[in-house]
């Protein structure tokens, strides 16, 4: 894997590629939940816009989710799924590849489609990804992907942050920063995507306690890969602890807890000149006083 400066990474790729890796044999069926509800999300997006999508990459695909669901959904004709884990891409069906969000190894104006669902969180330059997927998009070609954003488990973060300072009088790295919607629109244009649309859900999901939570975080793949985390375990005082804040302060009355995932979908168009594009400013043949009947000011 190519080397990434020290001073950007956020992440380390390397210990997400072995999380993945070590997920892999129990990801499908029992904890790709998430990945299938908003896969099947993304591609009702998908099936809104009426055209075909001859080649299409799914861009961090697990275990080939996407590709399941599509079945000739959305337009897609070809579908080719890629994933930082051999041992979760050896499950996709269809073309696969291994391959690094961070390096995409297609050549430019080759993909009319790139998906994305729930991996690009973990880039450590998401305009630089953003980028290179646009590049590899054809002129008019789709950018289309789910990411986790800056609402998704603040409950556990904040437990686990309250445990911590108690137990240890320290915090040290263990949450991953997030995107925030307002900026998601911004990182579109900056990759110089045409056309771009941001929106968000929130997926709420209950468990029985927070280390149920836990457990499951790790068996998707999605435990911990900070470059500057804590090489040491939890302490199971300040597990416990955690646990018994988060059933305080979000317990449910049937005894279970919740967790919230902000999910912000992405979507923009590699540029083309046939694209409708706005008025220049002044360009206007009437004016918006005249046909809503009120009476213009001057400043």
């Amino acid at each position: 894997m190519p080397e990434t400066n020290s001073e950007t990474m956020i992440f380390d790729r390397r210990a997400l590629r072995r999380n993945r890796d070590r997920a892999a044999a129990g990801f499908d069926g029992r904890h790709d939940f998430l990945v299938q509800e908003i896969g099947d999300r993304l591609l009702d997006r998908l099936e809104d816009i009426r055209r075909r999508f001859p080649v299409a990459l799914d861009l961090g695909g697990h275990t080939g989710a996407l590709a399941r669901l599509c079945a000739g959904r959305g337009g897609i004709e070809t579908l080719i799924t890629a994933d930082l884990s051999p041992a979760m891409i050896a499950r996709a069906p269809g073309p696969r590849l291994v391959a690094d969000e961070e390096w995409l190894p297609f050549a430019d104006n080759s993909l009319d489609l790139v998906l994305s669902c729930l991996s690009l969180h973990w880039v450590n330059d998401l305009p630089g990804a953003l980028i290179q997927a646009n590049r590899a998009l054809k002129p008019d070609g789709l950018f289309l992907a789910a990411i986790l954003g800056g609402e998704t488990l603040q409950e556990l973060k904040a437990s686990l942050a309250a445990a911590e300072i108690a137990e240890t009088g320290t915090l040290v790295p263990r949450a991953s920063p997030t995107v925030d919607i307002r900026d998601a629109g911004r990182l579109l244009q900056r990759a110089g995507f045409a056309l771009p649309v941001v929106d968000s859900d929130v997926l709420t999901v209950s468990y029985p306690d927070a280390l149920a939570l836990m457990r499951d975080l790790r068996q998707m793949g999605e435990a911990n890969a900070l470059a500057a985390r804590p090489r040491r375990p939890w302490r199971r005082a300040t597990l416990a602890r955690a646990a018994a804040d988060y059933a305080d302060r979000f317990g449910t009355p049937d005894g279970r807890v919740e967790a919230k995932f902000e999910v912000i979908f992405l979507t923009g168009w590699a540029p083309d000149a046939s694209q409708p594009r706005p008025l220049r400013p002044g360009s206007a043949k009437s004016r918006l006083a005249a046909a809503l009947g009120s009476v213009e000011k001057k400043l």
